[in-house]
């Protein structure tokens, strides 16, 4: 580990949310949207990223978060619903590319800056692909359920992030 890279005290750190996928080809936007749509809560303690894809540059501030998760879309229409799964560092074929997957990435901040938080991918049903920048009706319910579920990840009632005003309670 670097002297530039210096962890912080892990009860400092914050939380992160990588919201990741194409915000021009319609329903693969949902990620960044989710990512945006809580960055525009402020909550303190966390720390928001939306981007076009993962790339192994993200591992340096996952390897400074207490908890990460990623939201992406998900094509399987068997079953419609917002999921949530844990996600573990995995060795990557590759190491150098310039793509990665959540468990490569996690891979990577272990193996380089000897650091690998909690994370866990948040994945949201989508129908339409196409080239566009607007979310399908599924699409937009999932990116409104899946900020539900990161905030249920991130224990409010463990006062991980706030608004200022108190504890921040997901909506029933």
């Amino acid at each position: 580990m670097s002297a530039e890279h210096e962890r912080t005290d892990p009860a400092a750190a914050p939380a992160l949310v990588i919201g990741y996928g194409s915000t021009l080809r319609g329903d693969d936007g949902v990620g960044p949207a989710a990512a945006e749509c809580l960055e525009a809560r402020r909550l303190t303690g966390v720390q928001t990223i939306a981007c076009h894809q993962l790339t192994p540059e993200l591992a340096d501030p996952i390897s400074r978060a207490r908890l990460v998760v990623f939201i992406d879309a998900s094509t399987d229409l068997a079953d419609p619903v917002v999921r949530v799964s844990r996600v573990f560092p995995e060795a990557a074929h590759q190491v150098m590319v310039h793509t990665a997957s959540p468990g490569g990435l996690l891979h990577l901040a272990r193996s380089v800056f000897n650091a690998c938080p909690p994370a866990w991918v948040v994945e949201i049903p989508v129908a339409e692909m196409g080239i566009g920048e607007h979310l399908s009706p599924l699409a937009q319910a999932g990116v409104e359920q899946a900020v539900v579920k990161v905030l249920e990840l991130l224990k409010p009632e463990e006062g991980l992030y706030s608004t200022g005003a108190g504890p921040l309670r997901p909506a029933p």
